[in-house]
């Protein structure tokens, strides 16, 4: 930070702003275009970068007003990615590091994770585009199809465990104590590097005004203090004056960070999670609650949790909208929706909603839910098909029906 703070504010926002857009090598990527705030030794023909970053900040007019009574929402897509989540922004800057040591010849033979889903593919994709082999554990039967063929198609080594993932966590943990493995879970900081860049990002997209509120969903952890970080980094080097209030958004069948915050932050305790459709924060025994806990502190923040039907109904209402979110983003809304109707988040804050990972990753928990066929949940948006006979009667007599309901002008 001391050589950092050689140069003011104004130098920082200048030199960022110049390289938003450009094609010019490494700094057409939003990590690395922050590439002296992430990881200034490296040799920019060490980078593997599939110019990740740069995602949309959406103006979430329709959904903010209509349900929320909120006229400054927005919702950052960091799915909007090479791999089709935020994860991307740690795994290239973690992934150029391991391609700057194999070339130095250090004993790394491949890079290993354990994963839910996102972590998985995005490492297996970086490590591809640099020949690095790796080796993922996932745990078997609980992540989507389409989370899954993205590493096998990558040419990762993929082993399927009979356990959940903090059982993947722990064997990874034990295998790279042994073996030259490299590994690549959010202990590692190099992640966060890259993750804090999405705040800063958010940051300068709003032409470095501040917003009130950035909330989060959390699993393991790490990227409520990647944000934290980035934040804080802006207004420690002049960037800005002040940093956000943070929330943190847990699943109900998953919240050990809620728990300890509703309990004071008093002795924390793991917890066993159950199944939830946002299977990439499926996560008891967080790696990063100490860090967690320190942003949430530092920042005046709030954790808050959403029920499996909460979930589920706010990302179906965000995509009646024309957005197309992942459950992860709709536990982000449901406790955006509980701040809202508490009070807590007033109609004229600006806030910001993190969206994790693309919506077209958890289809099947959108067919699910358009279908019905969520057992014990209230889908109360749900959109079915109307099956009609070919034939033009038919056909006029559904679509007369259905326009009445949209327009009484309709006869």
């Amino acid at each position: 930070m001391e050589a950092l703070k050689k140069f003011d504010g104004e130098y920082w926002r200048s030199l960022f702003d110049s390289r938003v857009g450009k094609t010019t090598w490494p700094y057409g990527s939003g990590v690395w275009s922050k590439k002296e705030w992430v990881l200034p030794e490296i040799d920019s023909d060490d980078i593997v970068s599939a110019f990740e970053g740069n995602s949309n900040l959406f103006w979430a007019e329709r959904y903010g007003k209509q349900f929320l009574g909120m006229n400054d929402l927005w919702v950052k897509h960091c799915g909007i990615s090479h791999t089709g989540s935020f994860k991307d922004l740690g795994m290239t800057v973690l992934v150029s590091q391991v391609n700057r040591l194999r070339k130095m010849n250090r004993p790394v033979v491949g890079v290993g994770c354990a994963s839910t889903g996102d972590t998985s593919a995005a490492l297996s994709a970086y490590c591809a585009s640099a020949g690095i082999p790796s080796i993922v554990f996932l745990p078997a039967n609980r992540i989507s199809i389409a989370q899954l063929v993205q590493p096998i198609a990558n040419g990762a080594f993929v082993l399927s465990l009979d356990t959940d993932f903090d059982g993947c966590m722990q064997l990874i943990r034990e295998v790279t104590s042994e073996l030259p493995i490299y590994l690549a879970n959010s202990l590692n900081s190099l992640r966060l590097e890259g993750q804090k860049t999405a705040a800063i990002e958010i940051l300068q997209q709003f032409d470095w005004q501040v917003p009130d509120w950035v909330i989060i969903p959390g699993g393991n952890l790490g990227n409520i203090y990647a944000f934290y970080k980035g934040f804080q980094m802006c207004k420690e080097l002049g960037l800005v004056d002040k940093i956000p209030r943070l929330v943190c958004a847990q699943a109900a069948n998953a919240n050990p960070l809620y728990l300890h915050y509703k309990s004071g932050w008093t002795d924390f305790k793991a917890v066993k999670a159950g199944t939830t459709f946002a299977s990439a924060i499926q996560i008891g025994d967080p790696v990063s609650i100490d860090r967690a806990v320190y942003a949430l502190q530092n920042s005046n923040g709030i954790c808050e949790e959403a029920t499996e039907e909460e979930l589920m109904n706010a990302m179906a209402q965000a995509d009646s909208t024309g957005m197309f979110i992942c459950p992860h983003t709709g536990v982000a809304l449901s406790a955006l929706i509980k701040l809202r109707n508490s009070g807590v988040i007033g109609p004229t804050d600006r806030t910001v909603v993190v969206s994790t990972a693309h919506g077209l990753k958890f289809t099947q928990s959108k067919i699910d839910y358009h279908s019905n066929e969520i057992k014990d949940m209230d889908c109360r948006y749900a959109n079915p098909p109307v099956h009609v006979k070919a034939d033009f009667g038919s056909v006029m007599d559904v679509l007369k029906k259905y326009l009445l309901s949209k327009d009484s002008k309709v006869q």
